[in-house]
Order: C-alpha cells, then structure tokens, then sequence
C-alpha cells in the first residue's frame, strides 16, 4: 500500500472511517483524519485510537484499505 492511498482514505471529504488490513491479520481503524501521522518519508503511519494507544503502521505490510459507512444514515436499511 502507498502512502497515497491512505492519503486519499483520510484526505476524502466527508471523511470516513476506514480499516487497515495488514499482512499478520490484524485490523486497525483509523477513526478520525486527525488521528494519523504520516512519518516524512511516507514509509510508515501512526494511528491514534480514541483511548490513546496507538499504532505504528508499516505501509508496505497494509493489504487493504475497508471503508466503513457513514454513521449519518447514508447507508441504506434493510426493511423487513
């Protein structure tokens, strides 16, 4: 994964919430746009969660980004 995608993921207006897949199976949410920091060279991420932990992302271990929905109702419900 490029450091542009996940860019373009915490750049996109509105912002919305997405996961990071990464090689080892793990999930990490970035929450807010404000929660990520990108290191100069672009080679790694850190990703602030809402209790203060945090994560180190290595991009290059980043097998996919998830998008979730919005919370604002612009995903359809289900009737029935």
């Amino acid at each position: 994964m490029t450091i542009e995608k996940v860019r373009e993921s915490y750049s996109a207006q509105p912002f919305r919430p997405f996961v990071m897949h990464l090689a080892d199976g793990r999930e990490i949410t970035a929450h807010h746009p404000e929660h990520l920091v990108a290191a100069p060279s672009g080679r790694t991420v850190t990703v602030y969660q809402p209790d203060d932990t945090s994560n180190v992302v290595d991009l290059l271990l980043v097998t996919d980004l998830e998008i979730r929905p919005t919370r604002n109702g612009s995903r359809k419900r289900r009737q029935g």
